[in-house]
């Protein structure tokens, strides 16, 4: 109450912070006389007069009023508008690191370049990342008229770019381009074997666009570069017959949970028969040298008790084939991940194809926390403030709109059941499109939007429906929502990034109707003039009409996302009404809801087709929404949790990669590194505090032979009296090095370093993908710890610690075991090429990969293959391929047919 209270008389925290922005409005507006008084050389050379202030010690802080004065004069001469006092603010927001939310339609695109200019007069590079290669290319094209005006460069970020393309856009003053693209770079860059073969510099500042849906929704899952594994095929089979003997009693069902697990009986059965195999070390099933066994034991176990032959799967010619649980169907081509899969082809005896290795990952949570300045804006962001703060310790601003919001938020109405529902909303956007009112409807999945079409059709209501498949052809129907009488169904985050205009949007009208028309000639400007004419005219008609109504089919699980889609409508003081129908059949009551409360209060009370507006009802939607929301928080916390102690070990061997690349010469490392290993070998056979009597001499010339490829007198040194384990360190030592020196005898300092560069860091690579699989396995089975009641995560960092320093001796042994036996030429060998890899990314919400480019049913990677490899039907008259040719192109570019898909959607589908 008192809380209450004192925000209605001194505002909120936020209210008082946007409030103390007032004097740097103040001082920008201050300066808008004099830079408008600048010819235009005079304005581009202020950027000039801004790096000399710079150099001289002047802080950025103190420049802000005097540049952002000066993009706004930029933007007024280039583009023909001129930033509110608003967005101003919300510069500067951006500037310090914050998250600036802004309302749809508050002009966040043209906010950025305030923060974009002055940060990037540093010349160290600023990235502003986007949520699709679209909004990518159509921003960087639009703002880059200001920032070329006033003489800085902008790069854009796409797929199927050339290694010197994506140098140079990096280069750049800005650069604009997708999170996965600036992600699977940082991973690709350090999968390198030169520095001159790296793309990006170091990381700076980044200006996150959509900053909900990139650092939260997306953020979910992480990218991922994979490559094909060796053959495991007798691992699999090894595993799946041991499986075979166990007995009902040696293990544990629960169908519920699709999840079974050994009992200690089973345990002890396993352990002796993958001994008696030699599949493990030591007799100790869950010891860590294990982990991968336990692993396969666990999906083989899964593909024998778990998944049935003709319900989850048939094989069909030889291949195991995966039916959809829901519609019945085969899915060729698609294949359960983590080993799943090729258990049940060992099960069923099947050809085993090889699964794909992580060759490297990194969640984006722990890619954009390595900027050292980060920012973001979005039109819903306060409903996560903790999470952005926790995570990436970045504040949100809600910053105030330029005309106060008109539209109208009715309360909820609620239906019994889906059919009276939709029957419900069929009758209303009827009513709205004869009344001339555009229709803006919501839906939380494309299986949805396919029903209320049904229903829509049934009703004889003309409709578009969207799914966020094709970002650039959305951009174009989404812009003209706001026409007379138009209905368009959409999905969650279909057309983010384009505004609603009522009546239409100019630019996309002439695109789409006078294509044939250049822009800048009288027939394109003629035209454009009875297009604006038109547009005005709807536009009066469409406000008289009460604006764009935004109808939402259900709730869903994030009130984030229900202000997006509201968010819609009302944009720079237009009038508007949303409304939200609700029914028991929706997921969010159905799993969430209290079912007594509704079933009670609907059920027995409600005719058939009969609503219910109750604020009551809805303030309990939004309790059941904030306790999704909380669980989704901790799932992709726990998600950073583990990978921060992959991060950890991440950022070690990529500074390490990093070093030997830019050292001229890594002899010095690896004298150490042969140093640690004589030292370790011989400790391992003959330990501290121990007699002479009492050492493995037979073993430690096993041991010497192969990894030194040495033959000692060890048993001339046993002989004498003040033999130690010093002495016997220092003699194998000097062994080493004088057959090191033997063999790089005739060899050239600089070629030798080379050699010994390119060893190393191959060696470090091929042990870092080993140790990713490892962690990957450990991470799936470490749950079980909880059992002993252990806390999971504490678990997997030891684990994980002790894996990473098992990995760094192996690096040691392996580099020096090499250097020793190698057979020496007189030419440096040439860098080798980086394996074949896929790129993959899941869209949390359709499940879709966006990024991958592979064909799922026969493995091969699609990136490099020609139009022939895929086909799907003729190229359509018209297309830029000439005829008999088969060029290369991606599965994630545009198709040339023209149609604006990506040409996996389109000619590229997989047949």
């Amino acid at each position: 109450m008192f809380a209450a209270l004192a925000k209605n008389v001194f505002g909120s925290a936020n209210d008082r912070y946007v409030r103390s922005l007032g004097k740097y409005v103040n001082a920008i507006n201050g300066f808008e006389p004099t830079i408008a008084a600048l010819t235009d050389e005079e304005l581009r050379a202020q950027t000039d007069l801004f790096r000399r202030r710079l150099a001289d010690g002047t802080k950025l802080d103190d420049l802000l009023p005097e540049a952002f004065a000066t993009v706004r004069e930029a933007a007024k001469r280039t583009l023909g508008q001129r930033h509110y006092d608003v967005q101003l603010i919300g510069g500067i927001a951006l500037h310090r690191g914050e998250i600036a939310e802004m309302k749809t339609g508050e002009g966040k695109t043209l906010v950025a370049t305030l923060a974009v200019y002055l940060n990037a007069l540093e010349g160290k590079g600023v990235h502003v990342v986007t949520v699709n290669d679209y909004l990518a290319r159509r921003d960087a094209d639009w703002m880059s008229q200001v920032y070329r005006f006033l003489g800085l460069s902008t790069g854009v970020i796409i797929p199927n770019l050339s290694d010197e393309e994506r140098r140079a856009a990096y280069a750049a003053d800005i650069t604009y381009g997708t999170n996965n693209e600036f992600g699977f770079d940082y991973l690709r860059d350090n999968m390198k074997y030169a520095r001159d073969q790296m793309v990006q510099r170091p990381f700076n500042f980044a200006i996150v666009d959509e900053v909900d849906s990139i650092l939260i929704d997306e953020a979910r899952t992480p990218l991922i570069i994979s490559g094909p594994t060796d053959d495991k095929s007798e691992l699999y089979i090894s595993v799946d017959q041991v499986v075979k003997t166990l007995q009902a009693a040696d293990y544990e069902k629960d169908e519920k949970q699709r999840s079974v697990v050994l009992t200690e009986e089973g345990t002890e059965k396993a352990e002796r028969m993958l001994e008696e195999a030699g599949l493990i070390e030591g007799r100790n099933l869950y010891d860590i040298a294990n982990t991968q066994v336990v692993h396969h034991l666990n999906q083989a176990l899964k593909a024998n008790i778990l998944f049935k032959k003709d319900i989850d799967y048939i094989v069909k010619d030889g291949k195991v084939v995966i039916i959809d649980e829901f519609t019945g169907r085969m899915m060729d081509g698609r294949r359960w991940s983590d080993g799943l899969h090729q258990a049940v082809e060992a099960k069923e005896g099947a050809f085993i194809e090889p699964e794909n290795q992580t060759l490297a990952s990194i969640t984006f949570q722990n890619y954009f926390r390595m900027y050292p300045k980060l920012s973001g804006m979005t039109g819903t962001a306060m409903t996560e403030a903790p999470e952005f703060f926790d995570i990436y310790k970045m504040n949100v601003v809600s910053i105030p709109t330029n005309v106060p919001v008109q539209r109208i938020d009715d309360e909820d109405e609620f239906y019994k059941n889906i059919t009276d529902k939709f029957g419900a909303i069929a009758k209303e956007i009827k009513k709205r499109q004869e009344m001339g009112q555009p229709v803006l409807v919501g839906t939380v999945s494309i299986e949805k939007s396919e029903m209320l079409s049904e229903f829509l059709e049934r009703e004889g209501i003309k409709h578009t429906v969207l799914n966020a498949r094709f970002h650039e052809s959305e951009a174009h129907i989404v812009a003209q929502a706001g026409r007379i009488g138009a209905v368009t169904i959409a999905t969650n985050m279909a057309g983010r990034g384009t505004d609603i205009q009522l009546g239409g949007n100019l630019e996309f009208r002439m695109q789409d109707e006078f294509a044939d028309l250049v822009a800048g000639t009288p027939e394109y400007e003629a035209q454009a003039e009875k297009v604006r004419e038109q547009i005005i005219a709807e536009k009066a008609q469409v406000l008289a009409n009460g604006g764009l109504f935004v109808l939402g089919t259900e709730r869903h699980e994030s009130r984030r996302i229900d202000n997006q889609l509201r968010g819609r409508s009302g944009r720079q003081g237009d009038p508007g009404l949303s409304r939200f129908y609700l029914s028991l059949d929706d997921d969010l009551l159905r799993i969430f809801g209290p079912e007594t409360m509704f079933a009670r209060l609907m059920n027995k009370n409600l005719a058939d087709g009969e609503a219910i507006v109750s604020p009551w009802i809805s303030k309990a939607i939004e309790t059941a929404q904030k306790k999704v929301e909380a669980r989704n928080y901790d799932i992709r916390k726990q998600v950073v949790e583990f990978d921060d102690v992959m991060n950890d070990q991440r950022k070690v061997i990529y500074e390490q990669r990093a070093d030997i690349m830019d050292s001229d010469s890594v002899g010095e490392a690896l004298a150490e590194m042969r140093s640690d290993t004589v030292s370790s070998v011989v400790m391992a056979h003959c330990p501290a505090n121990t007699y002479p009597e009492q050492w493995d001499v037979e073993g430690l010339k096993d041991s010497v032979r192969a990894v030194f490829g040495l033959e000692p007198p060890l048993e001339a040194w046993m002989q004498e009296e003040a033999v130690e384990q010093d002495l016997i360190i220092e003699r194998l030592g000097t062994m080493t090095e004088e057959l090191l020196a033997q063999k790089t005898a005739e060899i050239a300092p600089d070629e030798w370093a080379n050699i010994e560069k390119s060893i190393l860091i191959q060696t470090l690579d091929h042990h870092w993908k080993e140790h990713l699989a490892t962690l990957d396995a450990l991470r799936q089975v470490i749950h079980l710890r909880s059992y002993a009641q252990k806390k999971p995560i504490d678990e997997y960092k030891q684990e994980a610690f002790l894996l990473f320093e098992r990995l760094l001796i192996a690096i040691r042994e392996e580099v020096t075991r090499t250097l020793l036996r190698l057979n020496v030429q007189f030419q440096a060998p040439e860098p080798p090429p980086l394996p074949d890899f896929i790129t993959q990314h899941i869209d949390p919400l359709s499940g879709d990969d966006d990024s991958a480019d592979i064909d799922p049913s026969t493995g091969a990677i699609l990136s490099s293959l020609p139009y022939a490899a895929v086909p799907r039907g003729e190229m359509p008259a018209g297309s830029e391929v000439a005829e008999g040719e088969a060029p290369v192109i991606s599965r994630n570019a545009p198709c040339p047919c023209g149609s604006g898909k990506k040409y996996k959607h389109c000619h590229g589908q997989l047949g």
